[in-house]
């Protein structure tokens, strides 16, 4: 007996040590024990409590008539139902064709269209015209009650500033149609996107216009080469300005206007450009800390395009040898505008060579550009031309293999990267007297530019969650 008491007496000392070194363990595996008994009690208790005694069942079945229903089907009946569709006009489109895809089946309206002159011009021009339908609601499409119409101005002077709309409307007396010139809205937009592997992917990405897209790579080409610096990763904001019709975003001609600001974070660098106005002056894009972002030469003589061939050696594609590419190739559609890239005198305008149409301009400082393979000439050689002039367009012409233009940048005869000169141009700085305004103006649009780049991670941390567990 006293073995066995002395043997129960160790075991609640070891249990008691085990407790103290252990007593988290310990509460799980009481908790556990009390909701298993305690869903143990809930799935038992309740069966001993079923009354099995049988009860007596009784159908009643009661007629209701509904009170009303003759009066509520009138009602519907005379109620006139009106539908909404909108759409844009098409280069095929005809009377019949537009109304048909609004969902209005009105041969009066197909031929007012057809030979009211207000009417007429909404089939005329160019396509992308905004419609605005609203008709009857009836099998098979309805009577046109309205259609407005939005496009671009009659004077072609006026569509970035203004916009034409058509109203065609129904009254007692039958269609009729007026037109009037409006000055459109400008509506400031913030956008923000990541690169993964090229700025305009990046930026369709993001719902960006291609115009926006282009500013943004003039404001940065003299700061980052977007065709060898690019990274993935890389990231970009923007606050830009769009043109509306009536609230609507146009979609004629250029929707977007100016960019106000953006920033480019490239790999470990951030650039970053605000729009700024002194009075008086032309505007120009300065950096947050006053300096001018507009260079004595352009990085490219193309707002915009892709570069296919760069300042390096090469397997030269006519000639079938490796040997010095002493320019850089920008690929374009034939027609493209070619700019000058700074203040010169055009020293030469014509054929040469393999060159083809080539202009060459002079410069300051025994510096001189070549702009070569044009399918056109627009300068004359004495004529002095001025940064971003037009001096021709891009083509095939000489020893091309296809649409391009071929551009060199000279320093006394010798030929260097146009990359390197452009951002080795020195930058103006704002005045004293317009830097307290550019600083306040410059602080606002910093801060719509983090607000972009914050929703823009935010839609990215949620796209990279697994759909399921967004739904839980």
């Amino acid at each position: 007996m006293n073995k066995l008491g002395e043997k129960v007496r160790l075991q609640l000392a070891h249990a008691d040590l085990t407790i103290r070194r252990h007593p988290k363990t310990f509460s799980a595996i009481v908790t556990a024990a009390l909701t298993f008994s305690g869903v143990t009690a809930f799935g038992v208790a309740p069966l001993s409590m079923i009354d099995s005694t049988p009860k007596n069942v009784q159908t009643v079945v009661e007629t209701v008539t509904p009170s009303g229903l003759d009066e509520q089907a009138e009602a519907l009946a005379e109620y006139e139902m009106l539908l909404h569709r909108t759409d844009l006009t098409r280069s095929t489109d005809t009377a019949d064709t537009l109304l048909r895809r609004l969902g209005v089946s009105d041969p009066e309206a197909a031929q007012f269209l057809r030979t009211d002159p207000a009417a007429r011009t909404i089939l005329s021009g160019r396509p992308g015209k905004m419609l605005q339908a609203v008709t009857e609601s009836t099998p098979g499409g309805g009577q046109l009650q309205e259609l407005v119409v939005r496009g671009p101005a009659a004077d072609s002077a006026q569509n970035s500033t203004h916009f034409t709309r058509i109203t065609v409307r129904r009254d007692d007396s039958g269609l009729k149609a007026t037109s009037e010139q409006l000055p459109m809205q400008v509506e400031t937009r913030t956008g923000a996107a990541t690169i993964s592997s090229t700025l305009f992917a990046a930026a369709d990405e993001a719902r960006l216009p291609d115009a926006v897209t282009g500013q943004i790579a003039e404001m940065f080409g003299s700061d980052i080469d977007f065709r060898r610096e690019l990274r993935k990763g890389d990231r970009f904001s923007v606050v830009y300005e769009t043109m509306t019709a009536d609230g609507e975003p146009v979609t004629w001609g250029t929707s977007s206007g100016r960019v106000l600001a953006a920033r480019f974070i490239n790999g470990n660098d951030t650039h970053a450009a605000v729009w700024f106005q002194e009075p008086g002056t032309k505007g120009a894009y300065f950096s947050p800390d006053g300096k001018s972002k507009a260079k004595a030469f352009l990085a490219s003589p193309l707002a915009f395009s892709r570069v296919t061939s760069g300042f390096a050696m090469r397997f030269h594609p006519i000639m079938q040898t490796w040997r010095a590419h002493l320019g850089v190739d920008y690929g374009a559609p034939t027609g493209t505008p070619v700019r000058v890239v700074g203040d010169g005198v055009v020293d030469f305008a014509g054929v040469q060579n393999g060159y083809g149409n080539v202009v060459i301009v002079k410069h300051s400082g025994d510096r001189a550009t070549v702009y070569a393979h044009l399918s056109r000439i627009d300068v004359r050689k004495g004529q002095s031309v001025s940064q971003s002039d037009l001096l021709g367009a891009v083509g095939a012409t000489g020893w091309a293999t296809g649409p391009h233009l071929h551009f060199e940048f000279k320093v006394k005869g010798a030929h260097v990267d146009p990359m390197q000169i452009a951002r080795a141009a020195q930058a103006t700085e704002l005045s004293a007297a317009a830097r307290a305004r550019f600083d306040s103006m410059s602080r606002q649009l910093q801060e719509q530019l983090a607000s972009a780049e914050r929703d823009q991670a935010t839609r990215s941390a949620s796209a990279s969650v697994p759909r399921r567990q967004r739904m839980e």
